[in-house]
């Protein structure tokens, strides 16, 4: 499986697993078959009820301005909504990525959404698409290129749960509160630290970003926690805090 190295605003070098030409190509016929099942069943539906002359007429007018609106506005709208995918992405279990590991912002999605006029260009077959990603580097599209984007696969290559603890009960005390101070997006940068030095072995990803959490939290952990240990258990610490501010 092909992957990228990106280096994140921290400064951290992280590889990502590239969605493949396959992967992405299923999840458009995907979307593009729910579509389908979604028009034949609005058509069934209207002409069952039961219409005829002029309604009739009018109301496929709209069904079919709807329908197109929907078809044109679609990826951009479920890209911002569910975090860089579509539910084709989400079944085959992709999504777009910033090239710095950030979510993308509006204006990312709004150029990969423009740039599908070029990519998927009506009677062409998405040729201009299917060979970019086929030859770029990072696997990108026209789209993806010129907004900084690319497709990234969201399985984790290791289970969570054998390289992050989980909060032991409400009698849990945490070691670090300063961990409350951490964002969502912190603590998913360190899984994915801790991902890839399971998979590479490279202890300086853990140190670097061992040294930076504990630069931003001002924290000194004990002589005997290593840094590993230090990042499980920030991410032990924030998830219980959490917890317990959910449950207030």
């Amino acid at each position: 499986m092909q992957t990228i190295r990106i280096t994140t605003t921290q400064n951290i070098d992280i590889d990502y697993e590239v969605a493949g030409l396959g992967e992405r190509i299923v999840a458009y016929i995907i979307d593009m078959a729910m579509f389908g099942v979604i028009i034949i069943a609005t058509f069934i539906i209207f002409a069952a009820l039961g219409s005829g002359g002029v309604g009739r007429e009018i109301t496929n007018g709209i069904i079919l301005i709807v329908y197109a609106v929907l078809y044109v506005f679609y990826d951009l709208i479920c890209e911002l909504a569910m975090n860089g995918q579509s539910v084709g992405k989400k079944i085959m279990k992709i999504k777009v990525i910033s090239l710095d590991g950030a979510r993308p912002r509006l204006g990312q999605y709004l150029l990969r959404w423009l740039f599908r006029i070029i990519d998927f260009l009506p009677g062409t077959l998405n040729l201009c698409g299917l060979i970019c990603v086929a030859v770029s580097d990072k696997s990108q599209r026209l789209g993806d290129m010129v907004a900084g984007t690319t497709l990234i696969r969201t399985v984790p290559r290791t289970k969570m749960q054998n390289i992050a603890f989980k909060p032991e009960g409400d009698n849990y005390q945490p070691v670090f509160t300063e961990a409350a101070q951490l964002s969502e997006q912190d603590i998913e940068l360190i899984n994915e630290v801790i991902n890839n030095y399971v998979k590479s072995g490279n202890s300086m990803l853990v140190y670097n970003m061992a040294q930076r959490i504990k630069d931003l939290l001002n924290v000194t952990p004990p002589a005997e926690m290593n840094n590993m240990l230090f990042l499980q258990t920030i991410i032990k610490d924030y998830s219980h805090i959490i917890a317990q501010a959910d449950v207030l």
